[in-house]
């Protein structure tokens, strides 16, 4: 097995896990954070996909899916237009809200389709070109491409976890006295 199959079955696993994250979740799913905090699963997803599509198209010379396929239209969150999520505070976490996990799983699968098509072209000599001299040792294109894998797996177990805290959220606010 190539390295750029092994990497196309990483985010494959991500785009699986993204779309379990999500699926048949309700606006206040979505929405819903733990705590002030903490992050809802819509911040994360939405957060690991500005990532993902960030660091791809910038490492491949690709513009980026955000603004070219109107997502950041769709989206309507008021953020500026290069954001990612990185540094958010609870007052910009509060700020991503969607109404559908469509909008969520749209924008992930449209990111994932643009990484698989970089990742395909991908030669052995490709993953080690320096894509980023800012940092000692220099990041190369595979140590990008595992950078943001680590990070949008964290992510959406992330994810998964906030989504599992649900029922235990309804059940606290039942006993005491809530809706």
């Amino acid at each position: 097995m190539h390295a750029k199959d092994i990497l196309i079955e990483g985010y494959a696993r991500i785009q699986e896990e993204v779309h379990a994250a999500v699926e048949g979740l309700d606006p206040d799913g979505l929405n819903t954070r733990p705590a002030d905090e903490a992050n809802s699963v819509s911040w994360l997803v939405w957060h690991l996909t500005r990532v993902q599509d960030d660091h791809v198209a910038d490492a491949f010379g690709l513009d980026q899916v955000w603004p070219t396929g109107e997502w950041e239209k769709r989206f309507g969150l008021g953020l500026p237009r290069r954001d990612t999520g990185y540094g958010h505070g609870p007052a910009e976490v509060a700020k991503v809200r969607v109404d559908s996990g469509d909008l969520l799983t749209g924008y992930y699968d449209a990111v994932h389709e643009q990484t698989l098509g970089a990742l395909r072209s991908l030669t052995a000599k490709d993953l080690e070109r320096i894509v980023d001299d800012a940092w000692d040792p220099p990041v190369t294109l595979g140590a990008r491409l595992v950078s943001v894998l680590s990070d949008d797996l964290q992510h959406v177990g992330q994810a998964a976890y906030v989504r599992g805290l649900g029922p235990v959220r309804r059940i606290r606010s039942q006993e005491s006295g809530g809706a």
